[in-house]
């Protein structure tokens, strides 16, 4: 039998009285955001949603980042999601932006993409998750897909950064892994925060 995870709530004051909400929804109502954990359909459809409710109003939301990467796919759902919204958005690197994460931090509005400390972002090449099999037609087809994969996320960096294909193309050639004064110095951020929270 599953173990549900347990979600912590607090109690809010409103003209109605007390009322028990969960932590994650006090955080929406605040207008802030989290992508923590594997980047799946799943967050990208749960981000989608927080950001068209978040859309109702104009105020600037925050996006918190912590992540290993994840699903290319997933990811560029959540990347287009951001790049198509008409909000000011503050996005945070907490901990880590990893291969996907790193591209979706990456594509945060100039200015605004901000990281703690002892933070880090990890850029690469898009990797195969599974083996490889089936016949050799099959297989020139993963390879040229990933090629092709390869050339939009570089192509993303290089957007974001300000750095030609061919030095997108060499930094991903390794899993690269930058410090918060590297990354701001290639390009993938702005600033270091001392303060979790941002206006």
């Amino acid at each position: 039998m599953a173990t549900r995870k347990w979600i912590p709530s607090i109690e809010v004051e409103s003209s109605h009285g007390t009322r028990e909400v969960s932590l994650s929804t006090r955080h929406l109502m605040n207008r802030t955001v989290f992508l923590n954990g594997d980047i799946d359909s799943d967050m990208a459809n749960d981000f989608l949603s927080e950001l068209l409710y978040l859309e109702e109003s104009k105020e600037p939301i925050t996006v918190y980042i912590d992540s290993h990467g994840g699903e290319v796919n997933a990811g560029l759902m959540i990347y287009d999601a951001i790049q198509g919204s008409g909000l000011t958005i503050n996005m945070v690197c907490t901990g880590i932006a990893a291969s996907m994460a790193a591209v979706i931090f990456a594509g945060g509005q100039k200015g605004r993409r901000f990281i703690l400390p002892h933070s880090q972002v990890m850029i690469h090449e898009p990797l195969i998750s599974n083996g490889v099999g089936g016949s050799a037609t099959s297989i020139k087809n993963i390879s040229d897909s990933i090629l092709e994969t390869r050339e939009t996320l570089n192509g993303i960096l290089s957007k974001h950064t300000g750095r030609t294909s061919e030095e997108i193309a060499k930094a991903t050639s390794f899993d690269n892994t930058m410090n918060a004064e590297e990354a701001i110095k290639f390009g993938l951020c702005d600033s270091i925060t001392t303060s979790i929270i941002v206006r």
